[in-house]
């Protein structure tokens, strides 16, 4: 069965980012009826830190070095999660943004991921290359700022070049991004950001 897997980064159920991210897969199911939606809410699932034997299992891999047994056993953590992305057909991510960035916890899901002979592998000639098939992803970005338009884009948004590039490292370079801004503020505009990117997400649903 065909899947699409979302990432949920908000910890708020009734955040922006998750109210966009419903829109759109309501339309995407309504669309594909025979696809799997795969949720991983990064909130609540196990995520093991990246500390201690996960990052001397990285870098034993980096220097083609045995594990330890508890290199194995986190090795094999970052397994499970990159190959649940891998096995995607389509990737759905939809986040707040935190401090101009990403959550913290979406960072770490990410370090986690991001491992030789997961998702990249080294080459001394060609240098850093990626592992993963490119796929369509769409990226949901919500800020208390409007950094879809006018003079604000671009310019302390650090979040979507970041995504843009991490996703690009492991080999996805097929990414849309809608953004949701400003949240904040006076209602007025808040309500029209909301109802632009809820017609481009249900618009961009029938077609993912």
């Amino acid at each position: 069965m065909a899947k699409l897997l979302h990432l949920s980064c908000s910890p708020r159920a009734e955040s922006v980012s998750t109210a966009g991210a419903r829109v759109f897969l309501d339309g995407f199911r309504h669309a594909r009826p025979d696809w799997d939606v795969d949720v991983v809410d990064i909130w609540r699932e196990r995520m093991p830190e990246f500390a201690g034997p996960i990052v001397e299992a990285k870098y034993a891999r980096m220097k083609a070095q045995a594990f330890t047994e508890a290199q194995r056993q986190s090795f094999a953590e970052a397994e499970r999660m990159a190959l649940r992305f891998s096995l995607a057909d389509r990737v759905l991510i939809s986040t707040p943004m935190w401090n101009f960035g990403l959550p913290y916890k979406l960072k770490q899901w990410f370090d986690v991921i991001v491992q030789p002979g997961l998702t990249f592998r080294f080459d001394p000639s060609q240098r850093y290359l990626p592992l993963l098939q490119d796929r369509p992803t769409l990226v949901i970005i919500a800020s208390g700022s409007d950094f879809a338009t006018g003079m604000n884009r671009g310019r302390i948004d650090m979040a979507t070049p970041y995504l843009r590039e991490i996703l690009r490292f492991i080999g996805i370079s097929n990414v849309r991004f809608v953004l949701i801004g400003p949240t904040t503020g006076p209602q007025a505009p808040i309500d029209a950001a909301r109802e632009r990117a809820h017609q481009r997400l249900a618009a961009m649903a029938a077609t993912f």
